[in-house]
């Protein structure tokens, strides 16, 4: 660079310039998401957390159809085919609104869609993929049971054989969308190993009553499975797959969002933390200009950013066919981890008020401790890469 070049204004915003690493097509799709959230979600959301429910779900998958964010890094089938950073920044916009909408998209997209997508037959991806990604159906995926969330292989639900159908009996646990949804992607125990089964909702045996009194993810619908004998013909096995490998490739694609989305919420909260300390006045000048105050925003922009940072890394590296399950453990774990972190501090900065809905921060943090549990724990996903470091299995 010439002594006579003239650097670019320091962007509080985008303090390590990240966006010069975004394509316009990126950018467009991050500004769609974003505008579509600051119109459908954040003026409600306060609101719909305190009540600890999602009106309107069936109408928001809809219009999150219309804006082709379901499914949207998953190709043909109406489906969007959009890259999987551009998917990542969807990710971002949403969690920075809450965490429950980021989980619907989820849960719809990167599981049972994706489940269906990568797994399923001619004809199931046929009947099932053009709804869901018009969000004229809504998906669920039935992994975790009462009694086993990081042990799969453990699992209790039953698939068997009889004649040309098979009977599913078992329960599922902490289903997001459950209630709600038109299908469900339900992994269980048979006598080749776990399988997959596309279950529609309205199947004789089949009920989701919903999970109530959470303090987390209040904004989303989180139900319990309950599979009581229900029939379904052979065609409802997911015929490309059998064992683990199934439900686990779906579960790093949703923790890939994860590792975006986590910087939203962190992002929506170190936001408020920065505007407050502009503003809010003691000692009669605003607390932005006492040294603790800005050592704690200092301390979150760089965690922030360098968080974004890795996300955008793993998605060029997805984009690229190149992402190992490994980092996606090591975005997910550090992600969230220092998601939750910021939150806190931002906590901290509005003092009192930072406990009121009229702030994100408080609901943020809370989201978070659900998104630091689901798609793998901290001790799992330490465990992944303890195991990828020393070449030693520690899981058991």
């Amino acid at each position: 660079m010439s002594a006579s070049a003239k650097l670019p204004p320091f962007d509080a915003a985008d303090p390590l310039g990240i966006d010069d690493l975004l394509e316009p097509e990126d950018l467009a799709v991050r500004d769609t998401v974003r505008t579509w959230a600051a119109d459908r979600v954040l003026p409600y959301v306060a609101d719909w957390y305190e009540k600890g429910e999602l009106p309107g779900i069936r109408d928001l998958a809809r219009e999150l159809g219309s804006i082709g964010a379901l499914g949207m890094s998953l190709s043909g089938y109406g489906c969007a085919g959009a890259s999987a950073v551009q998917y990542g920044l969807a990710c971002l916009e949403l969690e920075a609104a809450d965490s429950g909408i980021r989980s619907l998209v989820s849960v719809q997209g990167s599981l049972a869609m994706y489940a269906i997508h990568r797994f399923g037959s001619e004809e199931q991806k046929l009947q099932w993929l053009p709804r869901m990604a018009a969000g004229e159906v809504i998906g669920c995926f039935g992994l975790t049971e009462p009694d086993h969330g990081s042990d799969p292989a453990s699992m209790r639900t039953r698939a068997k054989r009889d004649g040309e159908d098979w009977v599913l009996d078992g329960r599922k646990m902490w289903i997001t969308n459950g209630s709600v949804a038109g299908v469900a992607v339900v992994w269980a125990q048979t006598e080749e190993g776990i399988r997959g089964f596309v279950v529609p909702t309205d199947s004789p045996g089949f009920s989701a009553p919903e999970i109530k009194h959470k303090w987390s993810l209040r904004a989303s619908v989180t139900s319990e499975l309950v599979l009581d004998g229900v029939r379904l013909p052979a065609t409802a096995v997911l015929p490309e797959v059998t064992g683990l490998r199934g439900p686990l490739s779906c579960l790093s694609h949703a923790r890939y969002g994860i590792v975006w989305g986590a910087m939203g919420a962190a992002r929506s909260s170190f936001e408020a933390a920065l505007d407050y300390a502009r503003s809010r006045e003691q000692f009669g000048r605003p607390i932005g200009g006492f040294q603790l105050t800005q050592a704690k925003l200092a301390d979150m922009a760089v965690e922030l950013h360098k968080g974004i940072l890795l996300a955008h890394h793993l998605g060029r590296r997805m984009d690229a066919g190149r992402l190992r399950p490994e980092q996606v453990s090591f975005g997910k774990l550090n992600n969230v981890r220092e998601a939750i972190e910021i939150c806190r501090t931002a906590r901290t900065i509005l003092g009192a008020n930072g406990i009121s809905l009229e702030y994100p921060v408080m609901r943020h943090a809370t989201n978070l401790e659900s998104v630091l549990t689901y798609e793998g724990t901290v001790e799992m996903h330490q465990l992944v890469l303890g195991k990828a470091l020393t070449g030693l299995d520690a899981f058991r």
